[in-house]
């Protein structure tokens, strides 16, 4: 019930004092360059990294990323930017399979 008043109460805020979701929510912004470059704030860490799949924690769940050849061109706490052929993006929500898998 709490967790329910305290979302909309953020998405309150967010309409009234114009501060960007992806801040106040937690929620990742993504920004795609064709299929080459991915760009990708507000993550909580790395799951898995191999050559084809990139899994990232979220505040709510996991981002998997699958292509070929990634390479992290640039890493910070929060921000990531994977290069290589980025052939499908998946949102695994937390809340609807009963917990991201690690």
């Amino acid at each position: 019930m709490f967790d329910r008043f305290k979302k909309s109460a953020k998405y309150w805020i967010t309409g009234k004092m114009n501060i960007p979701e992806d801040v106040l929510l937690e929620v990742p912004r993504l920004t795609m360059i064709g299929q080459l470059h991915l760009h990708v704030e507000n993550h909580r860490g790395i799951l898995h990294f191999s050559k084809d799949q990139v899994r990232l924690k979220l505040s709510n769940g996991e981002l998997i990323v699958e292509g070929k050849q990634f390479v992290i061109k640039n890493i910070l706490p929060d921000e990531l930017l994977l290069e290589g052929r980025i052939d499908e993006i998946r949102y695994v929500n937390s809340e609807s399979r009963g917990g991201a898998h690690e």
